[in-house]
C-alpha cells in the first residue's frame, strides 16, 4: 500500500517521534509505514486519518488499482 504519511508529516512540521507519540506507537512503526514496509491495522490507519483530519483514502491507496 502506498502512502503519504512523509508528506503530509513535514508539512505539519511533525517528527516521527511526535506523531508515534501521538498515536500511541513507536517511532519505528512510524518509519516502517513511511518506507511501506508494513501497512497499519484499520483502527491504527483511522488513528492516523484522524491525526491529519483526512481520510484514510487521502492517505493510503492501493499498490494496484481496484
Amino acid at each position: 500500500m502506498r502512502n503519504r504519511l512523509p508528506q503530509l508529516r513535514r508539512e505539519r512540521h511533525l517528527s516521527q517521534e511526535k506523531l508515534a507519540t501521538m498515536l500511541g506507537v513507536s517511532r519505528q512503526t512510524i518509519i516502517s509505514i513511511e518506507k511501506e514496509r508494513f501497512d497499519p491495522s484499520l483502527p491504527l490507519a483511522f488513528q492516523i486519518a484522524g491525526a491529519f483530519d483526512l481520510r484514510i483514502e487521502d492517505i493510503f491507496t492501493p499498490d494496484a488499482p481496484l
